[in-house]
């Protein structure tokens, strides 16, 4: 009797021993072993590539409540990476945002009131109509759609200066995004210190008017790694031969990028001071348009030769035109820019009950030079990306 206790004694430990390896390896790691070339040739110059991967398994207990436990490889919130686009999710939620509050103070405008936006110091018109709204017209609504579905510039730039660039970054700061600051708009030669002038009507009638707000904000990203970036890089036509100076750009760490869409999808688990003010219908209206892909919409219509189905899903199928499926649905925003792409999302298959988030960033540019336009995006970032989607997607369908 004594040999078999000390038998199976043995065999528990070397069990217990085996289920505390299993739960403290980094499953990640594991996952981006995958022998697919796309994926591999971009982490064997992980460095150079910077890339940062934050996965989020999400596990349901008896009551459906969401649980989150996260992998990461090369994550670090201290070294600025460029967030392009994905800049424009948190811009449009706070727009969303921002309606609510002026609807509290009983100003009458929604997110389908038409509006107008001029220049404070010419009283010239920068934007009145929208042609790719059914009636013409330029809503925040509207605008959002375009974000989600094409990542569209101008609609991010309309919805920077709605809000004003201190009150953008005062509210995340606020809601716990410590590692987030948006400092300007998407548009050649911009004022991101003073906004344009902004008219909402019905029936010409002025329901509320927004003079030019001016921001007094000089925060940077100088006390981060990596904000000089390159061997050099162009402007105005001119190659600067010293590295290019990303201290005063947008900046989002990954884990704030997660955090946000985690906001969206699941504000219940967390603090009520850490959601966004948003009604039921503002996180339909949100969940909905960006889990849509570019050929999904009428109006706005983007049915054209120069959009596809994966236009803006870099996850799964980035590198493919035409494979996307009903069955599994993308909630994300993507970033290109600089050579950098970027991913932030929360992937669904309800039929297989698979649902994950996963976030990561990589920055291709071989030649060192920015601001030239010649970038691996097709070649190499996107195909990484979609192969990384795909992996991951794997995982969790084992």
């Amino acid at each position: 009797m004594r040999k078999f206790f000390y038998w199976i004694y043995g065999v528990s430990i070397v069990f217990l021993f085996l289920r505390c390896a299993e739960r403290s390896e980094n499953v990640l790691e594991q996952i981006l072993k995958n022998p697919d070339e796309k994926i591999q040739r971009v982490l064997k110059n992980r460095d150079r590539h910077e890339i940062q991967i934050l996965y989020t398994q999400i596990e349901r207990d008896s009551l459906n409540n969401p649980q989150f436990k996260e992998w990461s490889y090369g994550l670090d919130e201290a070294h600025y990476f460029y967030p392009a686009s994905t800049a424009k999710l948190p811009i449009a939620i706070l727009a969303l945002e921002k309606l609510n509050a002026l609807q509290q103070k009983g100003i009458p405008i929604d997110m389908h009131t038409p509006f107008h936006i001029h220049d404070p110091k010419t009283g010239q018109p920068i934007a009145q109509t929208d042609t790719t709204h059914v009636n013409g017209s330029l809503t925040i609504g509207h605008l959002i759609k375009k974000i989600f579905l094409v990542s569209d510039n101008d609609a991010y730039n309309y919805l920077f200066d709605f809000l004003g660039r201190d009150a953008i970054n005062q509210r995340l700061q606020t809601i716990g995004l410590k590692n987030t600051q948006i400092h300007h708009k998407y548009l050649f030669g911009a004022d991101n210190d003073q906004t344009w002038e902004y008219t909402f009507l019905s029936n010409d009638n002025t329901l509320y008017h927004q003079t030019s707000m001016k921001s007094v904000s000089t925060d940077n990203n100088r006390h981060l790694k990596g904000i000089l970036k390159g061997s050099g890089y162009y402007s105005d036509e001119e190659l600067i031969n010293k590295p290019m100076d990303f201290s005063i750009k947008n900046r989002i760490s990954i884990k704030d990028l997660n955090g946000i869409l985690q906001r969206v999808l699941f504000p219940e688990v967390f603090e009520v001071h850490q959601r966004f003010t948003l009604s039921d219908a503002d996180y339909e209206f949100l969940r909905f348009w960006m889990s849509r892909n570019t050929l999904e919409s009428t109006a706005p219509n983007y049915r054209t030769n120069d959009y596809w189905d994966s236009y803006v899903k870099f996850f799964m199928y980035g590198d493919t035109k035409g494979e996307m499926t009903d069955a599994i649905r993308i909630y994300n925003k993507v970033g290109e820019a600089y050579g950098t792409l970027t991913d932030v999302a929360y992937i669904q298959n309800k039929e297989a009950g698979v649902e994950y988030m996963l976030t990561a960033t990589v920055l291709v540019n071989d030649n060192g030079i920015f601001n030239d336009d010649i970038y691996e995006y097709e070649s190499v970032g996107i195909p990484f990306l979609a192969a990384l989607g795909r992996a991951v997607y794997d995982y969790e369908m084992q």
